[in-house]
């Protein structure tokens, strides 16, 4: 257990640090462009998927989300007590990691954003990011486990295009950007709406894999 909770807060840490350190550094050097800012920022989050997954998956899962270890409780593959420390490290690590980013690049470490997002098309965005990510990873990890890394990165790349709120697809994550008023923040008010919906993906995800699994 040890052993996972470490993969799960050095991983948490530091994808957490690369979607907040690669929103300041392009939102920096896009000019004010917004979708070259996005295109950096997503080409970093989807790189560091990649490697965290490939490097801590067998010690953990390498789930770095709330709403993924909820999933894998609930398969059974997870018990209460561990969920309970997955979900803490996560947390804990990610804000650590988000507080990081800001002193790496001379901001502020304690702030709190500004940037409001919300209403039914975001937090149906939400869903639809967080429903996909769970079904790609529970398919794949039982059609094609060595695929997971690529297959988690690639679809984390698609759906900060495709979805209208840049999935964010983890509660963890959100509650971080909600403390960085940065490009990759979100406002405190708009986190309540963001994580319902993540939730809700992940359960409906769960419960449409199971005829794919069981």
């Amino acid at each position: 257990m040890r052993q996972k909770l470490c993969a799960e807060a050095l991983g948490s840490f530091l994808l957490f640090a690369t979607v907040i350190g690669s929103g300041i550094m392009a939102e920096r050097l896009a000019g004010g462009n917004m979708a070259v800012a996005l295109l950096g920022n997503t080409l970093a989050t989807a790189a560091m998927l990649y490697v965290l997954i490939a490097m801590l998956g067998p010690p953990s899962g390498a789930h770095f989300n709330p709403a993924v270890s909820l999933v894998m409780h609930l398969r059974g593959e997870l018990g209460r007590g561990q969920l309970a420390g997955f979900v803490a490290v996560q947390v804990l690590a990610g804000i650590l990691g988000a507080w990081t980013a800001h002193a790496m690049f001379d901001l502020p470490v304690l702030q709190l954003s500004h940037h409001l997002r919300g209403g039914p098309g975001q937090w149906l965005g939400e869903f639809v990011a967080t429903f996909g990510l769970v079904i790609t990873i529970l398919l794949t990890l039982r059609h094609r486990p060595a695929s997971v890394p690529a297959s988690v990165a690639l679809y984390i790349a698609a759906a900060y295009w495709f979805t209208s709120s840049t999935s964010f697809a983890n509660p963890a994550i959100t509650l971080a950007r909600g403390l960085s008023d940065t490009f990759a923040g979100i406002a405190p008010s708009s986190v309540p709406g963001f994580v319902l919906a993540q939730f809700a993906g992940a359960l409906a995800a769960h419960y449409a894999a199971r005829p794919l699994l069981d």
